[in-house]
């Protein structure tokens, strides 16, 4: 199924959309997608319905055919300073600023948004299932920040963050009872649960 290419027509549109707000570890990563008004591609999706391979095929597609397009993140220590929400917006204000060019409205992935921008907006519940802009910065930000955390696995290789992305497996967590957190992790989240049991 194709995607819908914008809200409405004949205005510059930015998709934008967060990936990591459940991570125990590891910043929020966000994108915004600026896709030419008569751009389709039926393989455009929901990242989270999309093999790992199928994101990274896209991802020079997107790239190259997008009028514009930004990767944008807020750290640990933002994310542990403002709490997740506010730094996921934050990650998402930054991807578009960094645009090249300036959008006129925005469709952000979810039901609730703010910043400083003064870009109009509109929030769309599973939005990166239904237009191609939303679901194309859902990509880029995925394999973006799977990729970011398969990096620091290398220097921290006991949470399985190559398999997990830092989201809360149980061998992430048992990793986590064994060795101790890391700088990556936030500490402002439950890290611990009282029985890893839970997680079997």
């Amino acid at each position: 199924m194709t995607l819908k290419p914008f809200l409405e027509a004949n205005r510059i549109e930015a998709g934008c959309d967060e990936v990591g707000r459940g991570c125990l570890a590891g910043p929020v990563v966000a994108a915004a997608v600026i896709l030419p008004p008569n751009y389709s591609n039926q393989w455009i999706n929901d990242s989270k319905k999309l093999g790992k391979k199928q994101r990274e095929d896209l991802i020079e597609e997107i790239k190259d055919k997008a009028l514009a397009w930004k990767i944008a993140e807020a750290s640990v220590e933002e994310i542990d300073r403002i709490n997740i929400l506010n730094a996921s917006f934050l990650a998402m204000t930054r991807a578009v600023k960094g645009l090249l060019i300036s959008p006129e409205h925005l469709l952000i992935d979810g039901n609730r948004f703010k910043s400083d921008l003064s870009i109009p907006f509109t929030c769309v519940i599973k939005g990166d299932g239904k237009f191609a802009s939303i679901a194309a910065a859902s990509i880029l930000a995925k394999v973006y920040r799977d990729q970011f955390m398969e990096r620091l696995t290398e220097e921290f290789p006991h949470y399985g963050w190559e398999r997990n992305a830092g989201y809360p497996t149980k061998a992430h967590r048992i990793g986590i009872e064994e060795n101790g957190d890391c700088i990556w992790h936030r500490k402002s989240f439950r890290l611990l649960k009282s029985q890893t049991e839970l997680f079997k």
